[in-house]
């Protein structure tokens, strides 16, 4: 692979990845909620998933999605479920004693396991990489499946950094709303809202 191909690649990734869309919105909320090391968890699960979905895409496995209606519309409404759940858990947070709620914050297995279940049950990431990956790909440079994981890794590595600039950001921002009054109920109810959005988006989406 040239260069010239990787820095397109890195520069299409970047733009796909700032633009805000569920898993941008989802380490924001989260980090915004429990702090920057909530962020991170989550991103480091997110991107986990993206190994999964880089493979499938490797392998064809993405393929077969694409081809049957039934496995994607069975994958896209257990992740709008996951994401309802989700929200109605932010909502239930929002009415707890901030200082239980900061007995939660640290789970951060459990946040690392959300970040895995929130990526892997949207069967759009799978579809997208299915799309994307083959654009920068050249019979010319060698081995495909070879070359799409590679292109799938360096897609992780950039997606990583900019969740990780996004939870630092989020959390110091949460940081600071938290010590206002009534910020507590209002943060987790706008997280509430956001997992409740994107969930209700999901369902309507169409191959």
């Amino acid at each position: 692979m040239d260069l010239l191909t990787v820095f397109y690649f890195l520069a299409a990734s970047v733009l796909l990845t700032v633009t805000p869309g569920p898993d941008l919105m989802f380490v924001f909320a989260q980090s915004a909620s429990y702090g920057k090391k909530a962020g991170i968890s989550t991103a480091l699960g997110l991107c986990t998933g993206l190994i999964a979905h880089t493979t499938a895409a490797a392998v064809g496995i993405s393929a077969i999605l694409y081809q049957s209606t039934l496995a994607f519309q069975l994958i896209k409404y257990a992740g709008a479920i996951y994401l309802l759940y989700l929200a109605v858990m932010a909502f239930r947070e929002g009415r707890l004693d901030p200082e239980v709620q900061s007995v939660k914050r640290y789970n951060l297995t459990s946040l690392y396991k959300k970040g895995i279940f929130m990526n892997m049950l949207n069967p759009k990431v799978s579809i997208f990489f299915l799309a994307f990956l083959p654009q920068f790909v050249t019979t010319e440079s060698g081995n495909v499946p070879l070359q799409m994981i590679a292109l799938g890794v360096l897609f992780i590595i950039q997606a990583l950094a900019i969740f990780g600039v996004v939870s630092v950001l989020a959390g110091r921002l949460g940081e600071k709303l938290w010590s206002r009054p009534g910020m507590f109920n209002v943060i987790n109810k706008s997280k509430g809202l956001i997992f409740a959005f994107f969930a209700i988006r999901l369902a309507f989406e169409q191959k």
